[in-house]
This record gives C-alpha cells, sequence and structure tokens, in this order.
C-alpha cells in the first residue's frame, strides 16, 4: 500500500488541490448566494429575466 503511494504521490497531490479549489468555489457560490449577488456579474436591468430570478426576494423584502 505504502508502495502504492509513493508511486502515484504526484497524482494524489494534483487531486488534492483541484478538490480544495473545487471546494473553495462551491463556498464562494454559496456566499454569494445568500448575500443576494447574482451569478451572471452584470446588472439586472437588461436582462430578460430580471422579473423572475430576484422575485423570491423582492417578497421578502415587502413582506
Amino acid at each position: 500500500m505504502l508502495n502504492a503511494i509513493k508511486e502515484n504521490i504526484g497524482t494524489i497531490i494534483v487531486a488534492a488541490v483541484l478538490l480544495c479549489i473545487v471546494v473553495l468555489i462551491i463556498m464562494r457560490m454559496i456566499k454569494n448566494k445568500k448575500e443576494g449577488k447574482s451569478s451572471c456579474g452584470c446588472g439586472c436591468g437588461t436582462c430578460p429575466m430580471s422579473g423572475e430570478c430576484h422575485k423570491n426576494r423582492l417578497y421578502k423584502i415587502i413582506n
């Protein structure tokens, strides 16, 4: 078993780094979602779906 780890240490390190990057991206997406930030990064004024994606948030503010 130890020999298999030694033979594949490069692959294990790359996989661990990629896993960390994916976890950080997911955490950032969750944080942005909780803060109400848009995923597209632009204003909603010209978006054809502007009335749909923030409908629930507006309803919570009003009530």
